[in-house]
């Protein structure tokens, strides 16, 4: 298992290398630049910009610098923790990342342990009470969740609160807690206001996973070796939760390294709607105003995500089924 560790190590290093070019090319493929972006705000402003300031602007971030030049520019600052300066916000990259990134590493994963957690109980009830009433409604249910889109689902809880109840949900603290620095008076107001968005980017993932986790158990449960555990004799809730649910849950580990980038990739636009300081709303901005090295950074932390999330995948199924052998 260690020697698989190290090999799937270095196999995630060259991987990650591939993506970050890639990466930073396509960001560079469409036509024009930042500048041009900037300059045309300015004058739909009633602004004007002289050719000198243009001049300068381009030698300030290197504008016409050529693309290996801009790319080695970048990631020679990795090991330093310095990830170039953003265009559009003048500040430093790795200070727009890490007042962001936290939220957003909070609520994905926030989300995947409730949605899986809650997934998990209801595929199992759903698959032991097949055809029954309740599994009905269960059904109704999740294809009810999975047909609505995420940002509305988020504004109908936003104005069903909101003219309910008279909460305000929309952001991830109280007006009084924004600024303030972190104490447990801070935190609790946070959890407060973050299941709104755990809700929100769960409902359909939530429901989805409960389906694929009732159609498993289901086949497991017509399989030989869990007639002849009942045949022996086995209480009915060992053997459903030893043996069916543990081999039942190996295609849904598979996605787990799935999981978290399209949980990032649908916090946008549930951000954006919550008005919420996540990595989302950035991130879409950062790639409409080609602000290369912000967009560029993004993509590189969202695939560190997936490439860990494949992972831990690898090590659950190993662990859900001891007759996988890494070696």
């Amino acid at each position: 298992m260690t020697a698989y560790l190290i090999r799937r190590l270095g196999y995630m290093l060259v991987t990650l290398i591939f993506v970050t070019i890639v990466g930073f090319l396509v960001i560079e493929l469409p036509p024009g630049s930042y500048l041009e972006f900037y300059i045309d705000q300015l004058r739909q402003q009633g602004g004007n910009v002289t050719q000198d300031q243009i001049v300068a602007l381009e030698r300030r971030y290197g504008l016409n610098d050529p693309i290996y030049v801009k790319f080695w520019k970048w990631v020679s600052g990795f090991p330093r923790g310095d990830f170039g300066e953003s265009f559009q916000h003048h500040r430093p990259v790795s200070e727009l990342i890490w007042e962001r990134l936290g939220y957003t590493v909070l609520i994905s994963f926030t989300t995947l342990i409730v949605s899986w957690s809650l997934a998990i109980l209801v595929g199992v009830y759903s698959a032991t009470h097949r055809y029954t009433i309740p599994d009905y409604i269960i059904t109704a249910i999740q294809f009810v969740a999975m047909a609505i889109p995420n940002f509305l689902l988020a504004l109908i809880l936003m104005i069903f609160l909101q003219q309910t109840f008279g909460l305000k949900v929309g952001t991830l603290y109280s007006p009084e807690y924004r600024d303030a620095p972190m104490s447990l008076a801070k935190f609790l107001d946070l959890l407060g206001h973050i299941w709104l968005p755990v809700v929100v980017l769960g409902f359909a993932g939530t429901a989805w996973t409960s389906r694929v986790m009732r159609a498993n158990l289901l086949d497991v449960l017509n399989m030989q070796y869990i007639q002849t555990a009942r045949a022996k004799g086995a209480p009915e809730r060992t053997v459903i939760w030893k043996h069916a649910v543990r081999n039942a849950l190996h295609p849904l580990v598979m996605t787990l390294g799935m999981s978290l980038p399209g949980l990032f990739s649908g916090e946008t636009v549930v951000s954006t709607v919550l008005n919420l300081p996540t990595s989302g709303p950035i991130y879409f901005q950062a790639l409409i105003q080609q602000d290369m090295y912000l967009a560029g950074t993004f993509l590189f932390f969202f695939a560190i995500a997936l490439l860990i999330g494949n992972l831990l995948a690898d090590i659950l199924l190993a662990w859900l089924d001891p007759r996988i052998q890494y070696s």
